[in-house]
Parts: structure tokens; C-alpha cells; sequence
């Protein structure tokens, strides 16, 4: 079978499906990654991938060159003789599903998170779900990252709810991410992982660490994550460098590997709006890192209050400043017992082989029932 992976960003495939396409590998699929080359278009051929560049501005909000993604996608996916196409990330699941569509590939989406269009209410976000309605009559799975997500679609009537199911985020490999052995820093280390966007709470962490150092609290504070360019959404590099001259924050800029930096940390915090499962936390839980997270969907999945670390108001930092407060006053005992209740946690709840095993279900379902009705559209 041809299985073609379509994201907005070949970097993302490279890090976060890389297990999912050696599985496929395995039994003896054929994968082919579709994404922009962010310069890990070769790593995935050395992989084993067949890998086609297109050109997805994620952000980007011109309808008719969004538009015109269907016809590059429609094109791609004829060249390569998909049999069946798996989407990921907003733009191709709305416009790849409409590609696939129209060739009679069958495809499974999957709701990576809602990100501005549902945090926002404008023009553009009710655009968006427009074409979310019109896009999801396509696929044959719809996959949410948490209840919540999965609840709003149906709820708006995005998507018929017998299509949709649900998975835990995108899985860790738990024998890759293994725990070190506990070790308290002598300055209490809070770090944030997060394309610096408003939307991530960035904001939130930053004031919060100000009431602390206003408070005479000893406390290091790291940002880890990509400056995102974007008007209105993305924090500009000048304030990012005027944080790091007041002393409030390390700025880490981008690592490949993070494993190291959350090693470093004490605990992990990401403050966001709103997520589909955040990646860094699971990263986080499966290094048996406490975490603080707000009480927000998809956020809310990787942390049990006062089990494995904390849950905040969203936008408050006043909150947010008060659990870190608590967080740094915890004995050794405590604060080692919600590391390893986060690696239990990541253990049972996002090991990436229940990723794996959703998805060659429906992958089996979906290219069964197109198997027996490809006889019927014959006539």
C-alpha cells in the first residue's frame, strides 16, 4: 500500500510521525511525506520516505491561494498513486481532504489543535470553519486530540460524530524519553517549551516571573522555542531580547534535541490558551518532569492536579505565578514523587504504540470498505 503523510512542515513528520512511518515500513507499506522542505526533506528519503515538497503557508489567510493547494496536493497525490492519504495540521486537512476527494483517495485527518481560528472570533475563524464543514464530509476518520476538541466539532456540526475518535496526541516513544535520576537545582529551574506566540501564554510567564523576583524569590527561568514572525500573533525577537535584559527569562532559542534542556528543568510549564495534546508536556511526563499547565483543553490531558503537577487559570498570571510559587516550596520527596507520576502517566496514557495501533485500525476499516464498495462505482 502507498500511504502519503501530509503536513505543514517535513520537520514535523521528521520528528513526531517518524515512528508511525517506520511501522508502516515494516509491513511493507510505502510512505510518501508531503510537506515544505524546512530542511528535513533529505533526512526523510534517507529514511526510507519517497518525499514531494509543496508549498503550505500555514499562515497565511488568501483564500485563493489556499485554493489553489487543492490543485497542488490533487496533483501530488495522482503523480504518487496514493491509496490512502493521512493529514495533519489545518490546511491539509481542509484542502487535502478536498484533494483527495476528488481522485477517490481515501483519507484519515487528524485535529492536531484548533489553534487561532477557534480562539478567536473573526472573519477569518468563521471562514475557516466554513471550510472545515465542507472539507470534513471527505475523509472516512476524523481523529481529535482530546474530548474537547472532538465535542466543539460535533457541537458546530463540523463533523458527523460517527466518523470521528480520539488519540493521545501524537505518542512518545516512552524507551526514547527515560526519566534521570531525580536532582533538585540549587536555583529552582522552571522552563517553557513553545513557539513564542501570545496564544502559548508567553505573556502569562513572563508576568508571573516578575511577581516572583518582585517578591525577592530566587527562581531561573528558561524559554525554549522558535520567534514566529507573524503580526499580532508572534512575540517580536526585540521584546524577547528586552526580557532577557531585565533578567527574567534565559531565551534557549531552538535545540534538536530536547531532551538535555528538560533534564535541566526542575519543572515544565506551558501556560497556553489552548491545545490539541501538547507535545512538550508528553515529552515532559515521559522525562518524569512535574508540570504546569492551564486548565484548557488538550493542556488538561497531560496533567492530574496535585498528582503529577499543577493545573492554572488560563490567562492569569497571577495563578500561574502562585503554582510556581508552591511548586519551588515542595519538599524533595513530593517534588520527586510527581516526576515519577508524570512518567506513569506518559507510560499508560501517551506511548506512542497506541497511536500506532489506532491508526492501522482505521487505516484496515477504511481501505476494507473501500474495497468493497469500489465494485459499486464501477457501474
Amino acid at each position: 500500500m502507498r500511504i502519503g503523510i501530509v503536513i505543514n512542515s517535513s520537520w514535523n513528520i521528521y520528528n513526531f510521525r517518524m515512528s508511525l512511518i517506520k511501522y508502516f515500513k515494516s509491513q511493507n507499506h510505502e510512505v510518501i511525506a508531503i510537506a515544505p522542505d524546512d530542511g528535513y526533506g533529505q533526512r526523510l528519503r534517507e529514511a526510507g520516505c519517497e518525499f514531494y515538497e509543496v508549498d503550505i503557508d500555514s499562515k497565511g489567510k488568501n483564500p485563493l491561494k489556499d485554493l489553489r493547494l487543492v490543485y497542488t496536493l490533487r496533483e501530488v497525490y495522482k503523480a504518487t498513486r496514493l491509496d490512502i492519504v493521512l493529514h495533519y495540521t489545518v490546511k491539509p486537512n481542509i484542502y487535502g481532504s478536498l484533494a483527495a476527494k476528488s481522485l477517490g483517495i481515501a483519507s484519515i485527518n487528524n485535529v492536531t489543535g484548533l489553534g487561532t481560528l477557534f480562539i478567536r472570533d473573526n472573519l477569518v475563524s468563521k471562514i475557516g470553519k466554513f471550510m472545515y464543514k465542507m472539507a470534513f464530509k471527505c475523509p472516512q476518520v476524523v481523529f481529535f486530540q482530546n474530548q474537547d476538541d472532538r465535542k466543539l466539532f460535533i457541537e458546530q456540526g463540523l463533523v458527523q460524530p460517527q466518523i470521528t475518535d480520539l488519540l493521545p496526541g501524537s505518542g512518545i516513544n516512552i524507551a526514547d524519553f527515560q526519566p534521570s535520576t531525580f536532582k533538585r537545582n540549587s536555583v529552582f529551574t522552571f522552563l517553557m517549551i513553545a513557539r513564542v506566540l501570545y496564544d502559548k501564554g508567553v505573556m502569562e510567564y513572563i508576568e508571573a516571573i516578575r511577581m516572583l523576583k518582585a517578591q525577592k524569590i530566587e527562581v531561573r527561568c528558561l524559554l525554549l522555542g522558535k520567534i514566529e514572525n507573524i503580526n499580532g500573533l508572534g512575540v517580536p525577537l526585540a521584546q524577547v531580547q528586552a526580557w532577557v535584559a531585565e533578567g527574567l527569562i534565559e531565551y534557549l532559542g531552538t535545540v534538536e534535541d530536547v531532551r538535555p534542556v528538560i533534564n535541566e528543568a526542575d519543572a515544565v510549564i506551558l501556560p497556553s490558551y489552548r491545545e490539541g495534546t501538547p507535545r512538550t508536556l508528553i515529552e515532559a511526563a515521559s522525562l518524569g518532569k512535574p508540570i504546569i499547565t492551564t486548565d484548557v483543553p488538550g493542556c488538561r490531558e497531560t496533567v492530574n492536579h496535585n498528582f503529577n503537577g499543577f493545573l492554572c487559570n488560563v490567562k492569569d498570571p497571577h495563578d500561574l505565578a502562585d503554582k510556581m510559587k508552591v511548586m519551588m516550596t515542595i519538599g524533595d520527596h513530593i517534588l520527586s514523587k510527581m516526576g515519577t507520576n508524570s512518567r506513569t502517566l506518559a507510560v499508560e496514557k501517551f506511548d506512542e504504540t497506541i497511536v500506532i495501533k489506532k491508526y492501522e485500525r482505521a487505516i484496515r476499516k477504511t481501505m476494507e470498505v473501500e474495497t468493497i464498495l469500489e465494485p459499486a462505482l464501477s457501474y
